[in-house]
């Protein structure tokens, strides 16, 4: 049986950090105070601090010059640029997995499909999220390209922050659902043309989604103080 290392002080931080960024319980532009973080969670100043120079490798947290560390800002333009290299990631790393691992992709999908189904049918969209997430996150790790992997690494808490922020939005659900369901078909099918034109649609409709999200206001910059 093998052991698993338990988590560092600083990776239990960065845990905490990022899931109160992708839910938005940390708003996009909210300033980032060390003490404050550090009193919240009943830590000295070091491991906040390691943990916040962490997700600023992971585009989550950015520091300015003489103003502070901040919760990333996402406009118009990340949008449009993170969907761009979503297109490009996403459908070579889901061709290169039917490729190389088409079974345990199938049967990895299968599951979280299930899981997904059943959130979206109980209105539990925070949980609808999260394996959403983990449904584009599974072909990427099937794809048997680590350097794939390690460029979408460079999107994926953005891509989730942003993916999480559209929960409310009912008829962005109800086609997402549908979405998945005609991915997954057409992996199990080895139909790579229907496959690609379906995850290209779905990745597009997100983008629409995210900017009409911003247009009205919803992710605006709102520099709160971190609670």
């Amino acid at each position: 049986m093998k052991l698993t290392r338990p988590k560092s002080l600083k990776e239990m931080v960065v845990d905490e950090l990022r899931e109160r960024i992708i839910d938005d319980r940390l708003n996009l532009g909210a300033s980032l105070s060390e003490n404050t973080l550090a009193a919240d969670m009943g830590l000295s100043k070091t491991p906040v601090r390691e943990a916040l120079q962490q997700l600023q490798l992971e585009g989550l947290v950015e520091v300015m010059a003489q103003k502070g560390t901040f919760v990333v800002r996402i406009g118009a333009e990340d949008v449009l640029q993170i969907s761009e290299l979503r297109k490009v990631l996403e459908l070579a790393a889901i061709q290169l997995a039917i490729e190389r691992n088409h079974e345990a992709l199938v049967d990895i999908m299968s599951e979280i499909m299930v899981g997904m189904q059943l959130a979206y049918d109980t209105k539990d969209m925070v949980s609808y999220q999260k394996l959403d997430g983990q449904y584009h996150q599974a072909f990427i790790d099937l794809c048997g390209n680590k350097y794939l992997r390690d460029a979408y690494s460079q999107i994926a808490a953005r891509t989730q922050a942003l993916r999480s922020r559209l929960s409310r939005l009912t008829e962005l659900n109800s086609r997402s659902i549908v979405q998945h369901h005609k991915v997954l078909g057409a992996i199990r099918t080895k139909d790579i043309p229907a496959l690609l034109k379906e995850l290209e649609l779905h990745i597009e409709e997100t983008k629409v989604a995210y900017l009409e999200v911003l247009e009205h206001g919803a992710m605006s910059e709102r520099e709160t103080e971190t609670p």
